[in-house]
């Protein structure tokens, strides 16, 4: 970039120009949800048949090309911002080296170089030292020398010239880097000229999120970061304080810091983890389908020591050693991600709330957090935790557990609102006999189940703070209960189902108000009486027994994962209860007796 080019320069045109796109992401992300949330919801409840459904369907991908612009047009305003804010600083340097120099009655050319006149003390024959011309340098050691002969030089002239045409050479090597690094990032940022948003597409939108990011690590180390200590009310407070150029920068080229951030409202966190579901699945999606299908001969027979044996063949070893870790990984994570994607469409039907993605990553086993509907308004807010073998892989279990609980507890609070939230936020025991009798998982993961309870406590904008209620299943409730012995809690109530112990010997040592810990556990569910012996408190007590002092209340079901059943005649009652605890009326919930203390004698 030329020194004629930079001082004509504006760089607030580009910033104007990213405002405009900003705006279009901002109306794009606005008809998604109109689409997503209202148009196809009232479609699905008031139409049937094959025109319907196709008109639905149809509905469906413009929903995604909405939320494609909404990304790749703030991808554009980001590097825009970017641009403009690299060009301005170049664009400052530039100015005050030409005023410095207008100032010293320097010339400055129209290459940059400066002609300055003639000046300082006479020497021994009665001559001033001579004016001169020199150009900017740059380069380390060439300016070094530059500047060291321009010390030497009796001339001041000469040294004061040559600090402001490096000045300037620097302001244009500045400008000239910003405008060869962003002209490609902004030329990429196109989509293909059809209406299907393929994966493909959104595997390109990750690339361009990656590119974008990287070019503009400057400007975003200029905006204010998030809080060190990473606390939820900091976090909070944080992005309260941003303004929406700042907010949409961020959110923009760092979706997945945003989307981690407890404490954060649930819009913002669902629109930064979608861009990155959005991505991610287009980025494994067309890694799988680059891959090899595994072998269908998969197994052959051998005979040895007479026996016959079935062994994996050759050729599928060899498949395997090459591709199957990363296979089974993006199959499961896909798996997963479908899951998600099949509870986003369900909004609506029967009356199902819009769902919220709070967390999302498919690192290791995968991490998901998905609310079925905004825990920031809700008057009821419930957070499950399920246990071992709960991964992203195996989530539409678990979200469909909360999907039956929301509906059952609804139903129990006409006129009031309520959330309930799947919570897949640390890494549960792998299995059943090698990981779940042991501890770390729990401790390990209850920081994170603590900071995710304040989140919701710092980000809800109701007009009075939500009733909220945890329950856990299996290995969850020793989660909780090692998240309640280490530290404060944020709820109101605690329901356990299928404990095998919460780490601590009683109800009045976690942290809810006394009365409000409630347990279930069912006929034929043999994991509290196992667990005891390994997660149990003093005396190998768990959330069971009559002397750990919860409610213990009513189920109707059976086995270790019946808790949240529904049939033909309706919710089961291990259902019910559990819903009439999430919406504040616990003196509604049917209790077992206590146990007989003559028992043994009759």
């Amino acid at each position: 970039m030329d020194l004629a080019t930079l001082k004509a320069l504006k760089p607030s045109e580009y910033s104007e120009a990213a405002d405009g796109y900003r705006t279009t992401s901002d109306m794009a992300s606005a008809a998604k949800d109109r689409v997503e949330n209202q148009i196809v919801v009232a479609m699905r409840n008031s139409l049937k048949g094959e025109a319907a459904t196709a008109a639905i369907g149809q509905l469906g991908e413009l929903g995604k090309n909405f939320h494609y612009i909404q990304v790749e047009c703030g991808l554009v305003s980001a590097a825009l911002e970017a641009f403009s804010w690299e060009m301005a600083a170049a664009k400052s340097k530039l100015d005050a080296a030409l005023e410095g120099a207008r100032a010293a009655k320097l010339t400055v050319n129209a290459d940059g170089s400066i002609t300055y006149p003639a000046g300082g003390e006479k020497d021994a024959d009665g001559k001033i030292p001579d004016g001169g011309t020199v150009s900017g340098l740059t380069d380390g050691t060439a300016a070094a020398i530059g500047r060291q002969s321009a010390n030497f030089d009796p001339n001041p002239n000469h040294r004061l010239a040559q600090d402001y045409a490096d000045q300037i050479a620097a302001a244009l090597k500045e400008a000239t880097e910003a405008d060869g690094k962003w002209a490609p990032k902004l030329r990429a940022l196109k989509a293909d000229d059809d209406l299907t948003v393929s994966d493909g597409d959104w595997s390109d939108a990750a690339s361009d999120t990656s590119g974008v990011k990287d070019a503009g690590t400057k400007y975003l180390d200029s905006l204010p970061q998030p809080p060190k200590d990473g606390l939820p009310a900091s976090n909070a407070e944080w992005w309260k304080g941003l303004d929406a150029e700042q907010q949409a920068a961020w959110i923009s080229l760092r979706p997945d810091a945003v989307g981690a951030l407890d404490g954060l409202p649930a819009t913002v966190r669902d629109e930064a983890n979608r861009i990155v579901f959005d991505e991610t699945r287009g980025k494994m999606q067309t890694e799988l389908n680059s891959m090899p299908k595994p072998p269908l001969n998969e197994w052959t027979w051998i005979t040895a020591g007479g026996y016959p044996s079935k062994v994996h063949t050759d050729e599928w070893m060899d498949w395997h050693r090459q591709y199957g870790d990363r296979y089974e990984h993006l199959t499961g994570s896909l798996k997963g991600m479908q899951a998600i994607q099949k509870r986003f469409d369900q909004t609506g039907t029967n009356g199902l709330p819009e769902a919220y993605l709070l967390g999302f990553s498919t690192d290791d086993d995968g991490r998901a957090i998905v609310a079925n509907g905004n825990p920031d308004t809700a008057d009821h807010t419930a957070v499950y935790v399920p246990g071992t073998t709960s991964d992203l892989p195996g989530i539409e279990g678990d979200v469909n557990r909360m999907v039956n609980l929301w509906h059952s507890a609804e139903a129990k609070a006409p006129g009031q609102s309520v959330s309930t939230i799947t919570w897949i936020g640390y890494d549960a025991p792998d299995d059943v006999v090698k990981d779940a009798p042991f501890k770390h998982y729990a401790y390990d993961g209850a920081p994170a189940f603590r900071e995710f309870m304040d989140g919701l406590d710092a980000s809800h904008s109701g007009d009075a703070p939500s009733h909220t209620t945890v329950i856990a299943h299996s290995y969850g409730t020793t989660l909780v209960g090692a998240a309640a012995e280490t530290g404060h809690l944020n709820a109101d109530d605690l329901v356990f189902a299928g404990s095998p112990g919460v780490r601590v010997s009683g109800a009045d040592e976690l942290d809810v108000p006394k009365g409000h810990v409630w347990n279930e556990e069912a006929e034929g569910d043999v994991v509290p009486d196992i667990g005891r012996w390994g997660h149990g408190g003093d005396g190998f007590i768990i959330p069971s027994d009559h002397e750990f002092g919860a409610n213990q209340m009513t189920t109707d079901t059976e086995g270790h994962s019946g808790y949240w059943d529904t049939g033909s005649a309706g919710d089961s009652t291990s259902l019910l209860n559990q819903a009439l605890v999430v919406v504040g009326k616990g003196d509604d919930v049917a209790l077992k007796p206590p146990p007989d203390p003559w028992a043994h004698v009759k």
